[in-house]
């Protein structure tokens, strides 16, 4: 469960979410709105990577600003380039820098056990960095996955990458058995989601089931 009562953030003297107050049980939850409206700050919140200036947020039970280490380790977050959360020089290295308090063999095993999932076993030895834009996001969420959160918040996952790629990173998301809280401007990975939330200068205006809150949004862009 993930709680945030009464949220406001602020940027210096510049308001960038205001007075937010939402409680999110659902499985699949998706979150749009325009540049600039708040939403990534929103989702910054959830994993205590920016803490509210006023209200609080809480996951499990656990306050991000009390908690933040143990939130961070229940909810992972994916950013929109991968290459802001590619930390090591290859592939393997980088999925392995989580699992750095296993037992070796242990780590190893998870390694191999991931790259394969996400068709990254052939490049293993790779520069991270130097992978095409499709494979650093599979490889960030793998690294994410590492940790085994409970929630994967990702903040635009997919705009950085080509019509094959995006549809890729969309749908291995939606199969994945953790809680996703997905921002995204592509309306169309949020079908099947359980709920969507639009926000709009820094307020949430609607809160809805993913065809009315599209419907709803789209109306907002006009």
């Amino acid at each position: 469960m993930i709680e945030i009562d009464g949220v406001t953030h602020r940027f210096g003297d510049r308001v960038v979410l205001r007075e937010v107050t939402v409680t999110l049980p659902e499985r699949r939850i998706g979150v749009v709105g325009a540049n600039g409206s708040g939403k990534s700050t929103f989702a910054r919140l959830l994993n205590g990577l920016v803490r509210p200036s006023a209200g609080r947020v809480r996951v499990d039970g656990l306050d991000t600003r009390r908690d933040g280490a143990a939130v961070r380790r229940r909810v992972g977050f994916m950013f929109t380039d991968p290459d802001n959360q590619i930390v090591m020089p290859t592939v393997a290295e980088d999925v392995a820098f989580s699992l750095r308090r296993l037992p070796r063999a242990d780590a190893a095993a998870r390694v191999t056990s991931l790259l394969t999932r996400f068709g990254l076993d052939g490049h293993a030895d790779h520069p991270a960095h130097l992978l095409s834009g499709g494979q650093k996001q599979l490889l960030a969420l793998a690294s994410v996955l590492a940790l085994d959160p409970d929630t994967i918040v990702c903040d635009e996952p997919t705009t950085l990458l080509d019509l094959r790629n995006a549809r890729l990173v969309g749908r291995l998301l939606h199969d994945l058995p953790q809680r996703i809280v997905l921002v995204t401007h592509g309306l169309d990975l949020l079908d099947g989601y359980d709920r969507v939330l639009v926000f709009d200068g820094g307020r949430l205006v609607c809160d809805d089931d993913p065809a009315a809150a599209v419907a709803f949004y789209r109306r907002l862009m006009e």
